[in-house]
Protein backbone atom coordinates (compact mmCIF):
# COMPACT_ATOMS: atom_id res chain seq x y z
CA UNK A 1 0.00 0.00 0.00
CA UNK A 2 1.18 3.61 -0.39
CA UNK A 3 0.20 6.63 0.70
CA UNK A 4 -0.89 9.64 -0.53
CA UNK A 5 -0.62 13.92 -0.45
CA UNK A 6 -3.13 15.41 1.29
CA UNK A 7 -4.52 18.70 0.44
CA UNK A 8 -5.87 19.57 -3.58
CA UNK A 9 -4.06 16.44 -4.40
CA UNK A 10 -6.93 14.53 -2.85
CA UNK A 11 -7.36 12.82 0.83
CA UNK A 12 -4.59 12.65 3.09
CA UNK A 13 -2.88 9.53 5.05
CA UNK A 14 -4.51 7.42 2.30
CA UNK A 15 -3.09 3.41 2.14
CA UNK A 16 -5.87 3.22 -0.28
CA UNK A 17 -8.72 2.23 -1.89
CA UNK A 18 -11.14 -0.29 -0.85
CA UNK A 19 -14.29 -1.90 -2.66
CA UNK A 20 -15.79 -4.76 -3.92
CA UNK A 21 -16.75 -6.02 -7.77
CA UNK A 22 -18.75 -9.27 -8.77
CA UNK A 23 -17.19 -11.40 -11.18
CA UNK A 24 -20.26 -12.75 -13.17
CA UNK A 25 -19.83 -16.84 -13.00
CA UNK A 26 -22.16 -19.97 -14.43
CA UNK A 27 -24.33 -21.38 -11.51
CA UNK A 28 -22.70 -23.87 -9.29
CA UNK A 29 -24.03 -27.27 -8.66
CA UNK A 30 -25.02 -28.18 -5.22
CA UNK A 31 -26.22 -26.77 -2.46
CA UNK A 32 -24.25 -23.68 -2.28
CA UNK A 33 -25.92 -22.46 -5.59
CA UNK A 34 -28.37 -19.77 -3.97
CA UNK A 35 -25.43 -18.02 -1.89
CA UNK A 36 -23.75 -17.08 -5.35
CA UNK A 37 -26.88 -14.88 -6.82
CA UNK A 38 -26.34 -11.47 -6.28
CA UNK A 39 -28.88 -8.49 -5.66
CA UNK A 40 -28.97 -7.84 -9.02
CA UNK A 41 -30.10 -11.62 -9.85
CA UNK A 42 -27.07 -13.23 -11.64
CA UNK A 43 -24.35 -15.79 -10.04
CA UNK A 44 -21.21 -14.17 -9.49
CA UNK A 45 -18.11 -14.06 -6.65
CA UNK A 46 -18.05 -10.80 -5.05
CA UNK A 47 -13.84 -10.08 -5.11
CA UNK A 48 -12.44 -6.94 -2.74
CA UNK A 49 -9.51 -5.15 -3.39
CA UNK A 50 -7.42 -2.37 -2.41
CA UNK A 51 -5.75 -0.04 -4.96
CA UNK A 52 -3.33 2.76 -4.79
CA UNK A 53 -2.77 5.72 -6.65
CA UNK A 54 -1.48 4.12 -9.20
CA UNK A 55 -4.29 1.28 -9.84
CA UNK A 56 -1.47 -0.98 -8.49
CA UNK A 57 -4.03 -3.94 -6.80
CA UNK A 58 -2.42 -3.78 -3.13
CA UNK A 59 -4.81 -6.69 -1.38
CA UNK A 60 -7.37 -8.77 -3.05
CA UNK A 61 -9.98 -11.15 -0.94
CA UNK A 62 -11.14 -14.05 -3.15
CA UNK A 63 -13.34 -16.52 -1.87
CA UNK A 64 -16.98 -15.04 -1.34
CA UNK A 65 -20.09 -15.86 -3.40
CA UNK A 66 -22.42 -12.77 -5.03
CA UNK A 67 -24.64 -12.46 -2.02
CA UNK A 68 -22.01 -11.97 0.42
CA UNK A 69 -22.02 -8.31 1.29
CA UNK A 70 -19.06 -5.93 1.01
CA UNK A 71 -18.89 -5.08 4.99
CA UNK A 72 -19.07 -8.77 5.66
CA UNK A 73 -16.38 -9.42 3.35
CA UNK A 74 -14.21 -6.97 5.10
CA UNK A 75 -14.81 -8.05 8.82
CA UNK A 76 -13.59 -10.90 7.97
CA UNK A 77 -10.64 -10.47 6.24
CA UNK A 78 -6.85 -10.52 7.08
CA UNK A 79 -6.47 -7.32 6.08
CA UNK A 80 -9.48 -6.00 8.59
CA UNK A 81 -7.53 -7.83 11.85
CA UNK A 82 -4.21 -6.40 10.54
CA UNK A 83 -5.81 -2.71 9.89
CA UNK A 84 -7.38 -3.03 14.15
CA UNK A 85 -3.99 -4.30 15.01
CA UNK A 86 -2.43 -0.93 14.07
CA UNK A 87 -0.06 -2.55 11.56
CA UNK A 88 -0.14 0.18 8.93
CA UNK A 89 -0.15 4.10 9.45
CA UNK A 90 -2.82 5.37 7.82
CA UNK A 91 -6.13 5.32 6.57
CA UNK A 92 -8.46 3.13 3.73
CA UNK A 93 -11.42 4.88 1.99
CA UNK A 94 -14.56 3.13 1.23
CA UNK A 95 -17.85 3.58 -0.14
CA UNK A 96 -21.20 3.45 2.71
CA UNK A 97 -21.05 -0.24 1.94
CA UNK A 98 -18.52 -0.12 4.36
CA UNK A 99 -19.11 1.18 8.50
CA UNK A 100 -16.71 3.91 9.38
CA UNK A 101 -13.84 2.95 10.89
CA UNK A 102 -10.45 4.40 12.72
CA UNK A 103 -8.82 2.67 9.53
CA UNK A 104 -11.78 2.73 7.37
CA UNK A 105 -13.47 6.04 6.67
CA UNK A 106 -16.71 6.43 4.44
CA UNK A 107 -18.31 9.73 3.38
CA UNK A 108 -21.02 11.62 5.26
CA UNK A 109 -24.36 10.16 4.34
CA UNK A 110 -26.04 13.37 4.62
CA UNK A 111 -23.57 16.53 4.69
CA UNK A 112 -24.47 19.60 6.63
CA UNK A 113 -21.60 21.63 6.58
CA UNK A 114 -19.03 23.41 4.00
CA UNK A 115 -16.30 21.38 5.78
CA UNK A 116 -18.40 17.62 5.46
CA UNK A 117 -19.22 18.76 2.04
CA UNK A 118 -15.33 19.09 1.18
CA UNK A 119 -14.58 15.99 2.84
CA UNK A 120 -16.84 13.82 0.64
CA UNK A 121 -15.73 15.87 -2.10
CA UNK A 122 -11.75 15.15 -1.70
CA UNK A 123 -12.99 11.42 -0.31
CA UNK A 124 -15.31 10.69 -3.49
CA UNK A 125 -12.20 12.09 -5.81
CA UNK A 126 -9.42 10.07 -3.96
CA UNK A 127 -11.61 6.50 -3.88
CA UNK A 128 -12.30 6.69 -7.35
CA UNK A 129 -9.28 5.09 -8.32
CA UNK A 130 -11.04 1.50 -7.17
CA UNK A 131 -13.12 1.70 -9.22
CA UNK A 132 -10.85 3.26 -12.31
CA UNK A 133 -8.81 -0.18 -11.77
CA UNK A 134 -12.21 -2.67 -12.26
CA UNK A 135 -12.32 -1.48 -15.16
CA UNK A 136 -8.91 -1.48 -16.33
CA UNK A 137 -8.85 -5.45 -14.85
CA UNK A 138 -12.15 -6.29 -16.61
CA UNK A 139 -10.77 -4.43 -19.84
CA UNK A 140 -7.40 -6.17 -20.43
CA UNK A 141 -9.23 -9.45 -19.14
CA UNK A 142 -12.23 -10.51 -21.41
CA UNK A 143 -12.51 -13.65 -19.60
CA UNK A 144 -13.75 -12.09 -16.10
CA UNK A 145 -17.16 -10.73 -18.47
CA UNK A 146 -18.23 -14.43 -17.90
CA UNK A 147 -16.11 -17.28 -15.86
CA UNK A 148 -17.45 -20.55 -16.77
CA UNK A 149 -15.73 -22.67 -14.35
CA UNK A 150 -16.05 -23.59 -10.85
CA UNK A 151 -16.42 -20.87 -7.77
CA UNK A 152 -12.63 -21.97 -6.48
CA UNK A 153 -10.93 -22.51 -9.72
CA UNK A 154 -13.17 -18.84 -10.95
CA UNK A 155 -11.56 -17.18 -7.71
CA UNK A 156 -8.05 -18.42 -8.47
CA UNK A 157 -8.64 -16.74 -12.15
CA UNK A 158 -9.24 -13.58 -11.02
CA UNK A 159 -6.70 -12.99 -8.52
CA UNK A 160 -4.24 -14.19 -11.79
CA UNK A 161 -5.66 -11.35 -13.75
CA UNK A 162 -5.06 -8.84 -11.22
CA UNK A 163 -1.53 -10.35 -10.58
CA UNK A 164 -1.06 -9.68 -14.58
CA UNK A 165 -3.20 -6.27 -14.28
CA UNK A 166 -0.14 -5.18 -11.93
CA UNK A 167 2.99 -6.42 -13.75
CA UNK A 168 1.03 -4.59 -16.62
CA UNK A 169 0.52 -1.25 -15.23
CA UNK A 170 4.20 -1.20 -14.04
CA UNK A 171 5.02 -1.59 -17.14
CA UNK A 172 3.04 1.07 -18.78
CA UNK A 173 1.32 -1.36 -21.40
CA UNK A 174 -1.39 0.67 -22.96
CA UNK A 175 -4.87 -0.11 -21.56
CA UNK A 176 -7.89 -1.36 -24.28
CA UNK A 177 -11.12 0.57 -23.74
CA UNK A 178 -12.32 0.67 -20.53
CA UNK A 179 -15.07 -1.27 -19.17
CA UNK A 180 -17.48 1.26 -16.75
CA UNK A 181 -17.85 -0.31 -13.85
CA UNK A 182 -21.92 -0.31 -13.10
CA UNK A 183 -23.53 1.00 -9.15
CA UNK A 184 -22.66 -1.52 -6.49
CA UNK A 185 -22.73 0.59 -3.80
CA UNK A 186 -24.79 -0.80 -1.09
CA UNK A 187 -25.59 0.90 2.00
CA UNK A 188 -24.43 -0.82 5.09
CA UNK A 189 -27.08 -2.25 7.31
CA UNK A 190 -26.00 -1.38 10.21
CA UNK A 191 -24.69 2.11 9.33
CA UNK A 192 -26.79 3.76 11.65
CA UNK A 193 -24.91 2.02 14.81
CA UNK A 194 -20.89 3.72 13.26
CA UNK A 195 -19.31 3.10 16.17
CA UNK A 196 -18.51 6.20 17.57
CA UNK A 197 -14.50 5.90 17.62
CA UNK A 198 -14.81 5.92 13.72
CA UNK A 199 -17.04 8.98 13.67
CA UNK A 200 -14.62 10.80 15.40
CA UNK A 201 -11.60 9.85 13.47
CA UNK A 202 -14.07 11.37 10.49
CA UNK A 203 -14.57 14.36 12.28
CA UNK A 204 -10.80 14.88 13.07
CA UNK A 205 -9.78 14.53 9.44
CA UNK A 206 -12.69 16.92 8.25
CA UNK A 207 -11.35 19.62 11.09
CA UNK A 208 -7.90 19.56 10.30
CA UNK A 209 -8.02 19.27 6.73
CA UNK A 210 -11.14 20.07 5.48
CA UNK A 211 -12.38 23.32 7.67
Amino acid sequence: MASQEGGDKGFPNVLGAIDCTHVRIRAPSGPAEPDYVNRKSFHSLNIQMVCDERCLISNIEAKWPGSAHDSRIFRESALARRLAQGEFNGILLGDRGYPCLPHLLTPYSDPATEAEGALNYAHSKTRARIEMAFGQIKSRFQCLKGLRVAPDRGCDIVVACTVLHNIATLRRERLPRVIEEGNWEQVDPAGHQEPLDGRRVRDLYKDTYFS
